[in-house]
């Protein structure tokens, strides 16, 4: 029998960990005393309660806190503790960063990164708290004050440390973490964050007036493509293994060039047309890509060796030790000719290998 997989369990974001904090500080700011634990309203219009991890009140401020749980996806910021305060009044320590919602100026605190660049969904200047979370905060927060005037503050203690794991400064986003989350809920494994880093990478270049974007499929590829280009650091979008969704947001916003860097079993998908390149999703059959080898004019023993290869790599090894380089540049042609055909522009194809060097581009 089958052995039963285990169901991933899902998490909540760092845009709801943050609205219950919130919640629990206001409700302590109010009530002189602090909650074990706190219910927050979600987007979807269900309800969620969470565990406060700390809290303590003093005169005209509370502050409490919630460990974010992530579920089993693997998040920097699983186990992070997600503080609020809440004090009477509009006040915020210079130079905290802020931005008034109705009765409600919601600050940046310790950790929370700042915009710096355009093309975010937040405007230049302000905490990095997005648009679903600001709204999540507010609405949990007003169930305690109603009409009062108060000041919320976000802060993340670690927040600046594990932004250095993140894309953040790329985006622009300096000093600490993005507050972020749809739905309040992280699903596990989940192409939600993946996605929105490459639109907002993109949006970015755009914004940067940028006419070029370089996909790249990791550090290492993108690395190499550093090394030959002489590009900005905005052109860069890290697409991980969505490769086709990457080539279609670069067509929706028009750039002229598409510079695409991956590894050889990376290219050697793009080249079989598979649009998700991720091992589980788009498995490289050993028998499709040695067909595409033997169509490209691989042969002979060469080809005995390709066929009985048990991975990408191997075969390359193979190509290699035979000094077949043509066949390496064929490939890397059928790779931008499909990211040609997806994105209806120009798109250049830089092979890199494992010590990001570019062996070959077209």
């Amino acid at each position: 029998m089958a052995e039963k997989k285990k169901r991933l369990r899902s998490g909540f974001t760092t845009g709801s960990c943050a609205a219950a904090a919130a919640k629990a500080a206001a409700y302590s700011l109010i009530n002189g005393s602090c909650p074990e634990n706190i219910e927050i309203p979600f987007p979807a219009g269900n309800r969620v309660k969470f565990a406060i991890h700390q809290c303590k009140v003093s005169a005209g401020s509370a502050t409490a806190s919630v460990i974010k749980d992530a579920g089993d996806d693997p998040d920097v910021t699983n186990r992070a503790e997600i503080e609020a305060t809440v004090s009477s009044g509009h006040t915020s320590a210079d130079p905290v960063k802020s931005v008034l919602l109705g009765n409600i100026l919601l600050c940046g605190g310790k950790g929370i990164g700042t915009v710096t660049k355009p093309g975010l969904a937040i405007e230049v200047g302000q905490p990095a708290i997005n648009p679903v979370p600001r709204q999540m905060i507010t609405d949990a927060v007003q169930e305690v004050i109603k009409e009062q005037k108060v000041t919320v503050t976000i802060s993340v203690p670690r927040g600046e440390e594990l932004a250095d794991k993140t894309l953040n400064k790329r985006l622009g986003i300096l000093g600490g973490l993005s507050i972020l989350g749809t739905t309040g809920i992280v699903r596990p494994i989940s192409a939600d964050a993946w996605t929105a880093t490459i639109k907002a990478s993109m949006d970015v270049a755009r914004e940067a007036g940028l006419s070029d974007v370089v996909l790249s499929t990791g550090r290492t590829s993108e690395k190499g493509a550093q090394q030959l280009l002489e590009l900005p650091e905005e052109a860069y979008a890290m697409m991980g293994d969505y490769l086709e969704f990457s080539l279609k947001e670069a067509a929706i916003r028009n750039f002229k060039t598409v510079h695409l860097s991956g590894m050889w079993a990376k290219i050697m998908k793009a080249a079989l047309r598979v649009p998700q390149t991720h091992v589980r999703n788009g498995a490289l059959e050993m028998v499709d890509g040695a067909k595409l080898l033997a169509s490209l004019g691989a042969g002979g023993e060469l080809l005995q060796k390709i066929e009985k290869s048990n991975t990408a790599r191997e075969m390359y090894t193979h190509i290699e030790a035979a000094g077949k380089n043509q066949l390496v540049e064929a490939v890397c042609l059928k790779a931008q000719d499909y990211c040609q055909e997806v994105t209806g522009t120009k798109v250049k194809v830089y092979l890199v290998n494992h010590k990001a060097e570019v062996i070959t581009h077209v």
